[in-house]
């Protein structure tokens, strides 16, 4: 059984348009991305899914693979789902590794790929992890003020998810101290049947309702088992921006990179 992640990357964002060039650190964004999937223990493979030339040279100049995929595809969903389409992967497991979160802990992406090579059964997992204290505190303040930003999950005794909102869910009744509150962490793994199942299904309505892909699984029925993690004090960071990309290359000079990470850059 095989583990395969896979790293959207495509170069027309329009917010920050060549994103996956973007240099952090002495290091791309792309780069750094791949690093942190080619760190990770039990996976197998790392492709690098574009849309663009540049990206595609890119990546292999400095030894990585990738694989061209349309510019038609919608999201990453569909980005990952074309190159293991264009590959003839045989990969059982896929993980789909977000293209502008190079803080990812590697050991994150190992969690994910290991509950699923380990329990055959289970169709779909992903990340999170339990906020508390100033970290809660700071969340829901943002939230109160508008921002879209971040995703928390609920899930049974069971492990698998309930539901995924942009909003705070649980709703606090008691104290926000007290209240069992978890960030989802944009990283998932499927089996490669699922996925293709997944990308094959229309968008569902509260799909649509919150823009959020995961929620196309729960409303077809299938499972998505939640994966409680720790950063284990790493400050994780997205790049969206210029401002984004300096606040990353602050916490690398300030934290240092991550373990097994460097040797692949």
């Amino acid at each position: 059984m095989s583990v395969a992640v896979v790293i959207p990357a495509r170069y027309g964002s329009t917010r920050l348009p060549g994103k996956p060039l973007l240099d952090i650190a002495g290091a791309t964004l792309v780069r750094r991305v791949w690093a942190l999937a080619r760190a990770a223990e039990g996976v197998d493979r790392v492709l690098v899914a574009t849309d663009d030339a540049r990206i595609f040279e890119h990546v292999t100049e400095f030894g990585g693979e990738a694989v061209m995929t349309p510019e038609s595809c919608r999201n990453g969903t569909e980005r990952v789902c074309a190159a293991m389409d264009a590959m003839n992967a045989p990969d059982d497991i896929v993980i789909n590794l977000q293209g502008d979160a190079p803080l990812t802990p590697p050991w994150i992406i190992a969690a994910i790929a290991n509950v699923l090579r380990d329990a055959p059964k289970l169709q779909m997992a992903t990340p999170a992890v339990a906020l508390a204290g100033q970290t809660l505190s700071d969340f829901v303040a943002a939230k109160e003020r508008g921002e879209v930003g971040g995703t928390t999950v609920t899930f049974a005794v069971s492990g698998d998810a309930l539901y995924f909102s942009k909003r705070v869910i649980p709703f606090m009744r008691g104290r926000i101290e007290d209240a069992p509150i978890y960030k989802h962490i944009g990283l998932y793994g499927y089996r490669l049947e699922t996925l293709r199942r997944l990308n094959a299904l229309p968008p569902g309505r509260f799909e649509q309702a919150e823009q959020l892909e995961q929620l196309r699984a729960l409303e077809n029925g299938v499972p998505i088992r939640v994966v409680e993690v720790d950063y284990c004090g790493r400050t994780p960071w997205s790049v969206d921006s210029p401002a984004d990309a300096e606040m990353v290359a602050a916490i690398i000079a300030r934290e240092g990179e991550l373990p097994g990470v460097a040797e692949f850059l």
